[in-house]
């Protein structure tokens, strides 16, 4: 009698367990959707490849593109101290995704980067595509950019017909936000847009005919964006986003810019200061962030050790000479009569989208090394993600007085940044690259340079011929460490043989 109570015992035991599991654990939705929506003379997707500030055409690359409405019933969630989640409502989303992909199937990487539409003016902008798409083309990658409820504004007003679908809707519109300045009422709800994302995830590994990518054999699926929406996902849902076969829905992750993440959700406060859910949490899939040093101060407050254990896959590389935005993300910038058809904060011109100059006046600077540096994080993300091969760790910038308002990087005899991941342009100098410039609005965030002149280039290399030795060995070492791709090396090895003759 006590073996077969122990044995009832020991079932009743292992069925509370699957329940629990079961309870705990619920797969995730794949997005319903409708699309590929036609393109016509008249009617036609925002932010178009061939109708950017880059005018890329993608059949050159043996690419289509494609756009698509998702849509979904989402939940609303708060952000419980002790990192769990708790959903105060439900309701329904509709977006659309913006799809660049392969035309032949034979061509795909089963790679397919999903990028958080970033929509400070007020309008979608595929920053990290701009940043990104050499290399993305280059190996056969797969991009979506998805519109976020900021953008959704701009889209119905460029094109009432095609996005009049297009809803965050709150399902307690009447329903004030508790207290304090953020006491009102809205028709949108923000929260909403974390299921959103996950659904998509869900919908591009699933086997539902005609979705998206059908006819392509995806195989990971990877989050990036310059926006800190990511750092919320990556803390605060990805535990919870997991497919049927428990697997998470995302494979890794590209963080630009690593700093505290977003509010949960449109009544929410963002984790305040001090509050561990501000650091990017160890999760059970590779993490990458990078951030420039025009940044690092303003980033260092976040940082976090690297890791390599099997749920504790994280580097953060911080990048010498980098200012936060040069000109390689308004690539992806739309056209100027479609920023005004979208109703956005349209200002400047192409060559200076701004609505000011500096102080001096100075160009946008075409210093490639964010582009490099995010080439070489999704090349090791993928490697990281598919073998199991760790990146190589970076250096973090050298910081003066770090953690007080008078915080500033400690420079080199080039007057350039010291520490951090390193590259021919700061370690082989010809100029000294500022990070930040004097002046109103965005100044403060872009870079210039001084080039050094020639008296300084002979003593310092003798010869172009000599510096451009020098520059291919330091490319040549970087390629070994896997901080820079081998087509990139190229590139910079290519640029340095034109330096005129000094």
């Amino acid at each position: 009698m006590r073996t077969h109570h122990s044995y009832i015992a020991l079932v009743l035991v292992s069925v509370l367990a699957m329940l629990c599991s079961t309870a705990a654990f619920a797969a995730t939705p794949a997005a319903s959707f409708t699309g590929p929506i036609p393109a016509t003379v008249n009617s036609f997707p925002f932010m178009a490849a061939q109708r950017t500030l880059g005018n890329l055409d993608l059949a050159k690359y043996g690419y289509v593109e494609e756009e698509f409405i998702i849509s979904g019933p989402a939940d609303v969630y708060d952000w419980l101290g002790d990192g769990s989640l708790k959903v105060l409502s439900s309701g329904h989303y509709s977006t659309r995704i913006l799809v660049r992909r392969p035309a032949n199937q034979n061509r795909f990487s089963g790679n397919v980067v999903v990028e958080i539409m970033n929509a400070a003016r007020r309008f979608d902008w595929a920053m990290m595509f701009g940043y990104t798409h050499d290399y993305l083309l280059e190996h056969g990658d797969a991009w979506i950019g998805v519109t976020m409820p900021g953008g959704i504004a701009g889209l119905q007003k460029f094109n009432p017909s095609r996005y009049e679908r297009l809803s965050f809707a709150n399902p307690t519109p009447s329903t004030p936000c508790p207290g304090g300045a953020a006491n009102t009422i809205s028709d949108a709800e923000e929260g909403l847009r974390w299921d959103m994302l996950s659904q998509l995830g869900a919908l591009l590994k699933s086997n539902v005919p005609s979705r998206p990518l059908a006819a392509l054999r995806v195989q990971n699926v990877y989050m990036t964006t310059q926006h800190v929406d990511i750092v919320t996902y990556i803390n605060a849902i990805h535990s919870h986003a997991r497919l049927d076969n428990g697997k998470p829905v995302y494979d890794g992750y590209l963080v630009k810019s690593p700093l505290a993440p977003s509010k949960i959700n449109r009544c929410a406060a963002a984790p305040a200061k001090g509050d561990p859910r501000q650091l990017i949490q160890s999760i059970d899939v590779p993490v990458i962030a990078v951030a420039s040093q025009g940044e690092v101060v303003s980033t260092s407050a976040f940082r976090r050790p690297d890791g390599d254990a099997p749920k504790n896959q994280f580097r953060l590389y911080e990048i010498a000479g980098a200012s936060h935005i040069d000109r390689s993300p308004y690539f992806s910038l739309a056209i100027y009569p479609d920023q005004t058809a979208a109703g956005g904060n349209v200002v400047g011109t192409r060559e200076w989208p701004f609505a000011a100059k500096c102080q001096p006046d100075i160009p946008l600077t075409e210093l490639p090394l964010m582009t490099y540096m995010f080439d070489a994080a999704l090349y090791n993300l993928d490697q990281w993600v598919r073998k199991g091969t760790a990146p190589p760790h970076g250096t973090p910038v050298e910081l003066k007085n770090p953690g007080r308002d008078d915080a500033s990087i400690v420079l080199d005899s080039y007057g350039n940044g010291k520490g951090g991941v390193r590259s021919s342009y700061v370690d082989v100098p010809i100029a000294t690259y500022f990070p930040n410039s004097n002046g109103p609005g965005t100044c403060p965030e872009l870079g210039h340079k001084q080039d050094f002149d020639s008296s300084r280039l002979a003593s310092l290399y003798g010869s172009p011929s000599k510096y451009a030795s020098q520059v291919a060995e330091s490319v040549n070492a970087l390629v070994r460490q896997r901080l820079l791709t081998e087509s990139d090396g190229r590139r910079i090895k290519a640029e340095a043989q034109k330096i005129p003759r000094f």
